[in-house]
């Protein structure tokens, strides 16, 4: 059991536009990698739905049951939160990659919003971050610090 210190923010890394289920992460990640478990706690959808995928209680210990696969080293005390999306609808020219992108729909950011500042509110050992703060990715395709200002939240509650 570990102290809560983390609410990692995520993409999935799907093309603009495309609609992502639970069913769907659930399949890329414990059949596709194998893990045990899932990588996120809650995915955002294009229409600003929010899937719970994995479960938690609500107080600032991540218990082993708790721990999901969403940043290496880090699990042990993180929720992590993914929003559909996070690339570019085109490949790159002359490659098979997508360029990072926030896709994040308007429905998307105001449900984000909401849940980040609840989870806040009913951890309060946490901070805010995205993926690329704690790892060399792109993840989540947007700068996290900056949105929370944007957002109001509390600049002592961001990494």
């Amino acid at each position: 059991m570990a102290k809560l210190r983390y609410i990692v923010l995520h993409c999935t890394a799907t093309p603009e536009g495309r609609e992502v289920t639970g069913d769907d992460i659930r399949n890329w990640h414990l059949k596709g990698r194998g893990w045990s478990r899932v990588g996120y706690h809650y995915l955002v959808k294009l229409d600003g739905s929010v899937e719970q995928l994995h479960l938690h209680n609500s107080d600032n210990q991540i218990d082993p049951w708790e721990i999901t696969n969403g940043v290496a080293g880090k699990n042990d005390s993180a929720l992590h939160v993914v929003y559909a999306g996070g690339v570019s609808a085109k490949r790159t020219p002359g490659t098979s990659v997508f360029s990072p992108k926030d896709t994040r729909t308007p429905a998307q950011k105001a449900a984000l919003e909401r849940l980040v500042k609840r989870l806040l509110e009913e951890h309060s050992s946490a901070k805010v971050c995205g993926h690329n703060q704690l790892s060399n990715k792109a993840c989540p395709s947007f700068d996290v610090p900056q949105w929370a200002q944007e957002v109001g939240i509390n600049k002592l509650r961001v990494l």
